[in-house]
């Protein structure tokens, strides 16, 4: 395994989506809309407003949370708790459809794009391996679903502590549980979701197929995804761990199976699909 051959793959990559606005555009927007627009509208509405109508709605909502859950949220007043359960609890979608989305968007089309764009021939005839090739590939599609992930989630933070957390106390987030989520339990899904998607842009004959076909993969990806995530924010003792490191075996598995996708006849079209 080269990795100056893999991570030169992925800097052209990356190079090339630095260039398309009409790409990371949407995107910006997207991870905007999820990390600061919508969290600081509703926190700001329920903690500094203080809307009575709002606060009402979701205190009942939270009445249908575990018990474990409802333990540990902190606050004496009813803004400060539901503040608190919105922040910990309610936007926990936002790290897993944000890397997941971008993420899937890239892998979709970086290995058929080639072959669309010319592009193909050259890399099927440079010195990188086929293996460093799909690595390359791999890096180039998870950096940018992080990058956000991890630019969004230090302004997310920055918007909690300072609106909810004057309310119980202090600056209080990130939780334990929300880094055992960012860098356990997501990480594997985020893998085991680009090992078939790049598997399939190796495979079909358009990017707009390599989408759609991609769409149907990580939809039921990203709802697993979120079902272990909201379990580790609620508090499930162990079992986050233990899942975590069964998807991290099985990301491993179809990475490795993954590698077999890529060949240089793929790459410049002519092998059976």
């Amino acid at each position: 395994m080269n990795w100056n051959q893999a991570f030169t793959v992925a800097r052209t990559d990356l190079k090339q989506l630095i260039q398309a606005k009409d790409f990371w555009v949407p995107m910006v927007i997207l991870g905007s809309l999820f990390f600061c627009v919508v969290p600081l509208i509703l926190l700001t509405l329920i903690t500094q407003i203080g809307s009575v109508e709002v606060i009402g709605q979701i205190s009942g909502a939270l009445e249908a949370l575990p018990a474990s859950a409802q333990d540990q949220i902190q606050g004496d007043t009813p803004e400060a708790q539901t503040g608190y359960a919105l922040a910990v609890f309610l936007f926990a979608p936002v790290a897993v459809i944000v890397p997941l989305t971008i993420s899937t968007a890239v892998g979709a089309a970086t290995i058929v794009g080639e072959r669309e764009k010319g592009t193909g021939e050259f890399l099927a005839h440079s010195p990188a391996g086929a293996r460093e090739i799909y690595v390359g590939k791999l890096i180039a599609s998870l950096v940018p679903g992080y990058f956000t992930t991890a630019v969004g989630f230090a302004v997310y933070s920055l918007i909690v502590n300072l609106t909810v957390g004057p309310q119980v106390g202090g600056w209080f987030f990130p939780t334990a549980q929300w880094w055992l989520m960012i860098l356990w339990v997501l990480p594997p899904f985020l893998a085991i979701c680009l090992s078939l998607v790049l598997r399939l842009s190796a495979t079909v004959k358009s990017t707009a197929a390599a989408q759609q076909a991609s769409g149907l993969v990580a939809l039921p990806l990203i709802m697993i995804a979120y079902s272990q995530s909201t379990g580790v924010l609620f508090g499930a003792g162990y079992m986050p761990i233990i899942v975590g490191a069964v998807a991290w075996m099985i990301a491993l598995f179809s990475l490795n199976r993954g590698v077999r996708s890529v060949t240089r006849e793929r790459l410049l079209g002519v092998a059976s699909t």
